[in-house]
């Protein structure tokens, strides 16, 4: 319990295509807590910046800025061959300096680490009474 309140957690995924817009700016009403999930291929490098450029607009239409949300970065596909290097897409990536995880979702690599860390940003939040 939080302030009295049982917890739960709703969790809810959007593909990064610009043709889920609309479908990400609803999942993004009331949000506590966000994991940006980048795809590390070379090929999907310009999509991850114009993803997280895409959720940092629709995070401020909803009046929300991500550097004051709790947020992750997950790295997935870490094991494909053509894996852009990791300090190379936290530079890229990563502006404010959170918690990121290399993952390979496919065999669960990272994942449950990359929820963990989300979960406790959001219930610190939430016991401060943001």
């Amino acid at each position: 319990e939080i302030r009295g309140f049982k917890t739960r957690f709703h969790l809810y995924t959007v593909p990064g295509q610009v043709f889920y817009n609309a479908s990400r700016k609803l999942i993004l009403k009331g949000v506590d807590g966000v994991v940006f999930v980048a795809d590390s291929q070379v090929d999907r490098f310009e999509a991850n910046l114009e993803s997280l450029d895409n959720l940092k607009d629709n995070l401020g239409e909803q009046g929300y800025s991500l550097e004051h949300l709790p947020h992750v970065i997950q790295y997935n596909k870490r094991d494909t061959r053509d894996a852009v290097d990791l300090n190379y897409l936290r530079r890229a990536l990563n502006h404010d300096g959170v918690a990121d995880f290399e993952a390979v979702a496919t065999t669960g690599v990272g994942v449950f680490e990359t929820l963990k860390a989300v979960a406790k940003h959001v219930l610190v939040e939430l016991k401060k009474g943001n």
